[in-house]
């Protein structure tokens, strides 16, 4: 849910006096603070630290995270719902968005790492020098023979395990250029 969900503006009367939220509109607005407050139970404990709650509303997740009976774990996301009634949710959502960023571009640079690894290991030596250009930090040595030993492992159908320290050589080399 969105702040806009959550603190939608009231409407004004003829006077400019905001009117009354509707009973639907308050169960709404109960129910998108409940489900942020689910979301809180469900993230790790370094992003809850970045997450600006009060104590009491920490703590009440905290219970959340290990309650094992049914009714009682719902029962506290109902409590966790009202605490979040008086929290910043736009601040909240703020963090969470920014954490969920920075997983994404991880997650992007994972791929692209993996893309250069089964690019060397189809291309060979072009593959390399196209590498190489790129990232002239990158000891051309030490990647040849990562490569070869790569190459000769799926040659012999053995396990990749010198594929997976090419790939960790590459995420190291990509990842200090690139903060």
């Amino acid at each position: 849910m969105s702040t806009n969900d959550i603190n939608q503006e009231q409407e004004l009367d003829e006077y400019g006096e905001p009117l009354p939220k509707s009973k639907s509109q308050v169960k709404r607005e109960m129910s998108a603070a409940q489900d942020l407050g689910k979301d809180l139970v469900g993230l790790t404990a370094s992003i809850l630290k970045d997450v600006p709650i009060d104590d009491t509303l920490r703590e009440a997740i905290m219970q959340a995270r290990v309650m094992k009976h049914r009714e009682g774990y719902r029962r506290q996301l109902q409590y966790i719902g009202k605490l979040m009634r008086s929290a910043d949710i736009g601040a909240i959502e703020a963090t969470i968005a920014k954490h969920q960023q920075k997983d994404a571009e991880q997650v992007h640079f994972l791929h692209l790492t993996e893309k250069w690894r089964d690019r060397l290991l189809a291309d060979g030596d072009k593959a390399l020098n196209t590498f190489m250009d790129d990232h002239q930090d990158a000891d051309r040595q030490y990647l040849r023979q990562l490569l070869r030993a790569a190459l000769k492992d799926k040659k012999e159908n053995k396990p990749p395990s010198n594929a997976r320290k090419l790939f960790k050589y590459l995420r190291e080399i990509m990842g200090s250029e690139h903060p």
